[in-house]
């Protein structure tokens, strides 16, 4: 694997960062904007997604860099929740929070493959 030298070169970052864009096309939903509350959270969520693993990249070992993609996940947990109630509410339809949920599996994926990846170079001492 190549060294990696910025958070923006992370194929986990860049999946969370469309995610974001995501979120932040559907909360201009007219329904979805009235909705301070919500929209706020479910941005946040999303937001909070991305920049959890650029912070990680940041810290000064690999162990505290799987800590914070430990709290992208949950974050992009949470902005799928919040997309149900945006669904529950009819902000969003189902083909919309189709689009959340696969979007938010594909940055899962990528964050729990690049923490197993950690992992084993804890493992090995690296």
């Amino acid at each position: 694997m190549a060294t990696i030298k910025r958070f923006e070169d992370l194929e986990c970052w860049q999946e969370a960062r469309k995610l974001v864009q995501l979120i932040y096309r559907l909360t201009k939903n007219k329904e979805f904007s009235k909705d301070f509350g919500l929209a706020r959270q479910i941005t946040n969520s999303a937001v909070s997604s991305m920049a959890n693993i650029a912070e990680g990249f940041h810290r000064k070992s690999n162990k505290d860099f799987m800590k914070f993609l430990d709290y992208s996940r949950a974050s992009v947990a949470e902005t799928v929740s919040h997309g149900y109630v945006a669904f529950d509410q009819h902000y969003i339809n189902e083909e919309e929070l189709g689009l959340v949920k696969t979007q938010a599996d594909v940055v899962w994926k990528k964050v729990n493959n690049f923490i197993t990846y950690l992992n084993k170079s804890v493992k090995k001492g690296k």
